[in-house]
């Protein structure tokens, strides 16, 4: 949207495996400043069952507490929200299941990230709150069932990892029993020590001059370190030694007794220590700083610059044409033509939606560096599967099967011809990529095209006269559209 009607505040929703948290900002200039923040923790990552099901309780507790998320947010326009959903949503067996039930506690769409813009996203809020350096720059952030790793210079990332190692998960899977034995704490750094090993390679100190912890684990390791005497400042490995011991003393989580630790934190402080302890070793990291900042203020941020026409997706997908060497005039066109379809198509063009189709069609040859047969397949399976900076797995899965559904029969989307929009989508890029069959400039005749419970489609006869091969095609659409029980109607 432009400038002047960026919102005045805005607001992220995180739906961590530890905790849901919800947090708005008002928007002053190029910066936000935090008016209200509310944490409800409730394990979430920990309500999963052998299978990897989410629990019936634990849907239950998810859901009421996003229903009382929603009466904060109630008012706000949904270009000033989003919500973000983390690891549980990812692992889990049924989260498609709940994600349609989330959605409506909430008000507001739910973007399920993945690990890498997870990461991304959480260096960009680190980002704005450290002091301005040229110097690289090492973010760990511990969350409950994952942990991200970051390098990178100013706002830009320059290494981004995403691993299954988090306090939930570890607690769940070392400390069940809520005894805290040295047996269980060598055995949880040994686990994570294994996983971060593989990466440790591009993370360690060679490529960063100083290191930064952000989440609720790294800020409670500070603060019990520095309360109870066991370090001089910030998380170092000698501190986490003896704040081991001191638990190892104490035996169970429940007769853990130390300044500075909230009791909503000490059920998941094991797991949360055991990753750090690892990452120090496998990094060779000397001294972690605790930061805030992290994933809420860098979806905050991200937010920002999606109003501010900063959008970060707009360069994903510049550097995709790029990578896959798309013919960029040929994909102009034709992407200019299917949004033009789409926004003429239906009654309440959204406008995400067309941005979506304008992106898909942009994209939709990425699978030629694989195959010229069959390049819609390759490229669909490009789109779903690739780190794509700025997009949510949702969004990847959309523009997939706009890419997959680009040619040929509609059997492989036939799921999605049940929504109208979806279907108009689809419908004008399948037009745009017909009418430019030639792969060269044309002279595109005036189209008339209602999508609706009928499809309207009229091209001028004296055009398509002109234009035997494409009359062809369109013939060709049109058996596909009524095969697949939407015919074209005049």
């Amino acid at each position: 949207m432009p400038n002047r009607d960026r919102p005045r505040t805005l607001a992220v929703v995180d739906l961590g495996s530890n905790s849901f948290r919800l947090e708005v900002g008002r928007v002053e200039g190029e910066q936000i400043f935090r008016l209200d923040t509310w944490r409800e923790t409730i394990r979430f990552g920990a309500g999963m069952d052998r299978k990897g099901n989410l629990t019936a309780k634990a849907q239950r507790e998810a859901l009421a507490c996003l229903a009382r998320f929603a009466e904060r947010l109630a008012g706000l326009h949904p270009s000033a929200v989003r919500a973000v959903a983390t690891n549980t949503f990812r692992v889990a067996r049924n989260a498609h299941e709940f994600l349609p039930k989330a959605v409506a506690a909430l008000g507001f769409p739910i973007d399920v990230i993945g690990g890498h813009e997870e990461a991304r996203l959480i260096w960009l809020g680190v980002a704005h709150v450290l002091p301005p350096s040229a110097d690289p720059r090492l973010v760990i952030d511990i969350g409950g069932g994952s942990t991200e790793f970051i390098v990178g210079r100013g706002f830009e990332p320059e290494r981004l990892e995403s691993l299954k190692v988090g306090c939930v998960g570890m607690t769940q899977r070392f400390f069940a029993d809520g005894r805290l034995t040295a047996k269980a704490f060598a055995a949880a750094r040994t686990h994570a020590r294994a996983e971060i090993e593989a990466i440790a390679r591009d993370f360690d100190r060679a490529h960063w001059k100083a290191a930064y912890a952000s989440s609720g684990t790294a800020l409670a390791l500070a603060d019990i370190l520095e309360g109870n005497g066991l370090s001089s400042g910030g998380i170092t490995p000698d501190g986490l030694a003896r704040l081991e011991k001191r638990m190892i003393r104490a035996g169970s989580i429940a007769r853990l007794e130390l300044a500075g630790l909230k009791p909503s934190r000490a059920p998941v402080l094991a797991g949360g220590l055991a990753v750090m302890s690892a990452a120090l070793k496998e990094l060779r990291a000397e001294r972690v700083n605790p930061v805030g900042g992290a994933l809420r203020l860098g979806v905050l941020y991200d937010l920002l610059g999606r109003s501010a026409d900063r959008d970060v997706r707009v360069a994903t997908v510049e550097r995709f044409v790029a990578r896959y060497r798309v013919d960029r005039e040929h994909a102009q066109r034709v992407a200019a033509m299917a949004r033009r379809l789409y926004e003429q198509a239906v009654a309440r063009p959204l406008p995400e939606a067309a941005q979506r189709v304008e992106w898909a069609a942009t994209l939709h040859e990425v699978g030629f560096t694989v195959s010229h047969i069959g390049f819609h397949k390759h490229g669909a399976y490009i789109l779903q599967h690739a780190d794509m900076p700025g997009f949510a797995s949702g969004e990847q899965q959309r523009l997939a099967l706009l890419v997959l559904g680009c040619r040929g029969n509609l059997d492989k989307v036939a799921g999605a011809l049940a929504d109208p929009d979806a279907r108009a989508q689809l419908l004008a890029v399948r037009l745009a990529v017909l009418f430019h069959h030639a792969r060269r400039p044309i002279d595109p005749p005036r189209i008339a095209l209602k999508a609706g419970r009928a499809t309207r489609l009229a091209v001028p006869a004296a055009w398509l006269a002109k234009h035997p091969l494409t009359a062809h095609l369109l013939n060709k659409e049109a058996g596909e559209w009524a095969q697949a029980g939407h015919p074209f109607r005049k």
